[in-house]
């Protein structure tokens, strides 16, 4: 039976994939605009076309299936899921205007996560009884993990790059670099969409086996990847001004031939790590490849101390978002 509380847990999902999109737009955007090959209107157009077209490609929803087994069965409420949600709106809005690049996933997943352990203290049973850790371990170790796949990656396609066209004329290799810029942003644009996407999916579908109207096992229901692609494909078309200043350019200069490298080292790591089912960050996936072309130059062209910042509201993200959620969760019990 469908429940006006079950609404409401599915409209907060499609917010949130929403808030993803436009929180999560720099990652998409940032050196494509800050090397002005496109300007920031046609950039967030361009990042959302690729990311609806993930829809048509990835079907196998494997990140999906993770973020849905995150929180044991026996411990997942509906009241569960819209304390996750709320509290992961909650930080994904906090960081937005604070111009912080956090991880809408791990938001999302510390949410979910700290709801569903609070609610085990509530049944008398101990909280991390409520998670499977080693879901969660293996997530908590690609923050570390991605942003450095990424950063050796983008290292590793800068040098081939600047090998390979040591000896071309300066103006003529920019214009092919920010032609190629198109395409790598173009394939980091897709990668965010099918990693990112699927975590709402993940959601909405354990409200759907929560609330009785699948079964758990059975096959996503086509509207459920249709409605999250276009909510995070509308929400990068809102654009997210204030983390593209940071990821564009505090963290390091970036020209059009390091743009390519950058993305297209987002991308792989973006589209490996999905084929592995694991929800990885966007933001940390990007930040490190950006890092990893500025240590092409020298050491000291990448600016360590945003860095540092950066790195500090990647770790607190995913205990932040859990302690909000088992205080909204504890409001819901509350007055429900």
């Amino acid at each position: 039976m469908v429940t006006t509380l079950l609404v409401v847990v599915i409209c907060l999902a499609i917010i949130f994939d929403f808030i993803n999109g436009f929180h999560d737009a720099a990652n998409s955007i940032a050196t494509i605009v800050s090397t002005k090959v496109l300007t920031p209107f046609q950039a967030v157009i361009w990042a959302a076309i690729f990311n609806f077209v993930a829809f048509f490609v990835i079907k196998d929803h494997k990140v999906a299936n993770t973020i849905a087994k995150i929180v044991i069965q026996d411990y997942v409420t509906i009241n569960v899921i819209l304390a996750g949600l709320a509290a992961a709106i909650t930080w994904n809005l906090f960081t937005w205007w604070f111009g912080i690049p956090s991880s809408s996933s791990h938001t999302l997943i510390g949410g979910f996560a700290g709801a569903g352990m609070t609610n085990a203290l509530y049944m008398g049973a101990n909280a991390f009884d409520a998670v499977k850790m080693d879901y969660v371990l293996k997530i908590a170790s690609y923050i570390v993990l991605a942003p450095f796949i990424g950063l050796i990656i983008a290292y590793i396609i800068t040098i081939i790059i600047l090998h390979i066209c040591k000896n071309a004329r300066p103006a003529a290799a920019e214009k092919w670099f920010k032609a190629g810029q198109l395409i790598s942003s173009a394939f980091l644009s897709f990668a965010h969409g099918g990693n990112d996407a699927q975590k709402v999916m993940g959601i909405i579908y354990v409200a759907l086996v929560t609330n009785n109207i699948i079964t758990d096992g059975a096959a996503m229901p086509e509207w459920i990847p249709l409605t999250c692609y276009s909510a995070i494909a509308l929400g990068t078309m809102s654009g997210g001004w204030k983390i593209v200043k940071t990821m564009g350019t505090k963290i390091t200069k970036v020209t059009p031939l390091e743009g390519v490298s950058a993305e297209t080292a987002g991308a792989i790591t973006l589209t490996i790590t999905e084929r592995l089912g694991i929800p990885v960050s966007t933001t940390h996936t990007i930040t490190g490849s950006i890092i990893g072309v500025g240590l092409t130059k020298r050491v000291s062209a990448v600016r360590w101390g945003v860095t540092i910042n950066l790195l500090w509201a990647w770790i607190i993200t995913i205990p932040i978002s859990a302690l909000i959620a088992a205080g909204v969760y504890s409001l819901i019990r509350l007055f429900a």
